[in-house]
């Protein structure tokens, strides 16, 4: 499985670039690749960002302006694996523990896609991709459409293969390890200066 964090966003709604906004420290780009780090993989930046080359090996998108799609597309067309996970830049209070559960439940079904879900609210930048998704993708870039649960959708339509989506609230509730932060919290992307500043204030074992 290879490993990819999607990092190639514009940050609007942050007024700065949220890659190398500083989060307890380190800049969130260190936080992300650190997390794959520690589960054994080489992680690379998926997005058109070369002046990240210094943290991670990049993979420019293939399409301009059309968002994490276009960034998973890129990063499943030169994947050496038929699994590839990928983890956005922006949601730092994911824990390790959780990624690890994720990583062996992909290996374990080898389904087309392995999404959690929040709340009833699927999470489709943390998830694995099998590489049957890359043509779907890259049909649905072509036509404009970046959205990327419609590529996955398409792509389980139309080769059978199984989207494993799964309650987060439903692993952290029967997990072996502690699941903190709250589980609420786990995917609160950082896109304002108000949700950095919140989440600036936790204190977690996966902060480093």
């Amino acid at each position: 499985m290879n490993a990819f964090v999607l990092a190639g966003g514009q940050s609007t709604r942050m007024g700065s670039d949220k890659a190398l906004l500083d989060f307890h420290g380190r800049p969130l780009i260190e936080h992300a690749l650190a997390r794959f780090r520690a589960l054994g993989f080489t992680p690379h930046i998926a997005g058109s960002r070369p002046d990240l080359a210094q943290y991670a090996p990049v993979i420019p998108d293939n399409y301009s302006s059309s968002g994490p799609l276009a960034g998973i597309e890129a990063a499943l067309s030169v994947s050496s694996d038929d699994l590839s996970f990928f983890l956005p830049v922006d949601l730092p209070l994911l824990p390790i523990d959780f990624l690890r559960w994720m990583t062996l439940r992909a290996q374990e079904t080898s389904a087309l896609a392995t999404i959690p879900r929040l709340q009833g609210r699927p999470q489709p930048l943390c998830a694995v991709y099998h590489r049957a998704v890359l043509p779907y993708a890259r049909a649905a870039l072509a036509a404009k459409n970046a959205k990327v649960m419609h590529a996955v959708d398409h792509a389980a339509s139309e080769t059978r293969l199984n989207i494993d989506l799964f309650d987060t609230e439903t692993v952290a509730a029967s997990a072996e390890w502690a699941p903190t932060p709250p589980v609420h919290r786990w995917f609160q992307n950082l896109n304002t200066p108000a949700d950095h500043e919140t989440a600036a204030l936790e204190e977690w074992p996966d902060i480093q």
